[in-house]
């Protein structure tokens, strides 16, 4: 992902350099706003991209000597099913349903939005340690289960 996160760091200094020009000479607050936003993704994409860089390491895709064989395997973990999916749809639609019809409902939607999010982002947030801390499957106690297996838990 070094890769990746250099693509982006380049267009984040791009946005940047291009926000705050056009803000000089236009004085037009609308598109420097829009250009700043779009700095602030591309910076975030960017952040988020180094920090995976660093926890993990070089990819095959980031090594000149790499063959196709090395990429090969299961990807990650792609949970099977989940009810939080839905429900940030459902926030979401009550916090524009609010924007329209009041505040109060916006509230609510909003609450129904941080609800769903944070059960979205933290639905897994222990697998990985409970994973490693259980012994193999069938009685065996040599170690933890097989990493190669692409079934759901």
């Amino acid at each position: 992902m070094r890769t990746e996160a250099r693509l982006f760091t380049g267009v984040a200094a791009f946005f940047a350099v291009t926000a705050a020009g056009y803000g000089w000479f236009s004085h037009e607050p609308a598109g420097t706003a829009a250009l700043t936003v779009a700095f602030l993704m591309a910076s975030l994409v960017a952040f988020f991209l180094r920090v995976q860089y660093r926890r993990k390491g070089l990819r095959a895709q980031d090594r000149g000597d790499a063959e196709v064989l090395d990429t090969a395997g299961p990807l990650d973990f792609f949970p099977p099913h989940s009810p939080w999916p839905i429900t940030t749809a459902l926030g979401a639609v009550v916090v524009a349903l609010g924007i329209v019809y009041g505040l109060w409902l916006a509230l609510i939607g909003f609450g129904i939005l941080t609800l769903a999010v944070l059960g979205l982002v933290l639905q897994y947030a222990g697998r990985d340690a409970q994973r490693s801390s259980s012994p193999g499957e069938e009685g065996d106690s040599s170690g933890p289960a097989s990493s190669t297996s692409t079934r759901s838990p």
